[in-house]
């Protein structure tokens, strides 16, 4: 059994999926398996994927599934991973060649059923480090802390050990394609650290269709997602006042936005959901604003 699952979920990304595959057959340690989880592309995605499995250099599981959105096609990784580890890397994305084997060289030293897994960096496609590098005078932490204490910036590469990355599934909303996918890593956080690695597992690109530029109409398509997800995140036992508070504003405005009537007292927090109103409300007429010319 080999000892990493890098997944890779897909939604017509057939013209750029290539680039990944090219980073994943250049691996200097080939001691991992590519599950693709393609989430009802209607793109040439099966035909491209059915001749990478026939060239055979490298080892691919396949999986088509409805559209479901991104954490849909989490769901379905996790469920079918049986690896030690996994990382996930989007379909924009790619893997230095060298990124596999500093993943399993630093588990084989660090191996420890105390931790949830490995938090490692991403950099642009330059080179360059995203956002700042990781603390040096730690060894552990939550992504918790490394982003509210440490005041890391910038997103980060996750390898989580699979036994523990099945647990918090997503829940999926009817008509809905959306939920934050840092619900599972913090609720992990609550009973696991991260091994901190400063080193790039992951080369990142910003395309245009992909969900970080488009946060404002995902948020707008998917209220019931991003309630959830901010409810989810007001209930963490690590977290302060101040973040608690941010989480109300933002659920104030999803639930606006889902025409929900009894969201206050649905909060796991009534109280700084009531202080949270009106900056709430001013996030709903923004997104309203901001999305008003786009289809929802």
């Amino acid at each position: 059994m080999k000892i990493l699952t890098v997944f890779t979920p897909t939604y017509n990304r057939a013209y750029c999926l290539q680039q990944c595959y090219r980073s994943l057959k250049e691996q200097t340690c080939k001691d991992f398996i590519w599950l693709i989880i393609d989430d009802g592309s209607t793109d040439y995605t099966p035909q491209l994927v059915k001749d990478w499995i026939k060239e055979n250099e490298i080892e691919i599981q396949y999986i088509q599934q409805s559209n479901q959105g991104m954490h849909g096609a989490h769901n379905t990784a996790y469920l079918n991973i049986k690896t030690e580890l996994n990382v996930c890397i989007d379909s924009d994305d790619y893997m230095p060649c060298d990124a596999v084997e500093k993943i399993v060289n630093f588990w084989s030293i660090h191996r420890s059923e105390e931790v949830s897994g490995i938090i490692g960096l991403d950099s642009n496609t330059n080179g360059e480090i995203i956002g700042t590098i990781l603390p040096k005078n730690l060894e552990q932490s939550t992504l918790f802390d490394l982003y509210q204490k440490h005041k890391v910036t910038g997103d980060k590469k996750l390898v989580y050990r699979t036994e523990i990355s099945k647990k918090y599934p997503y829940p999926l909303f009817q008509g809905e394609k959306y939920v934050g996918l840092a619900y599972k890593y913090f609720k992990l956080d609550e009973d696991y650290k991260l091994l901190l690695m400063n080193e790039v597992l992951c080369c990142v690109e910003y395309l245009q269709d992909g969900s970080s530029r488009n946060m404002l109409k995902q948020y707008r398509k998917n209220p019931k997602g991003f309630a959830f997800y901010r409810k989810e995140l007001m209930t963490l036992k690590f977290a302060t006042r101040s973040f608690k508070f941010r989480q109300c504003i933002h659920y104030v405005s999803s639930s606006l936005l889902d025409k929900n009537n009894h969201f206050i007292n649905e909060s796991p927090n009534k109280f700084l959901t009531l202080l949270a109103l009106p900056f709430g409300m001013a996030l709903y007429f923004h997104i309203l604003m901001k999305t008003a010319s786009s289809e929802v």
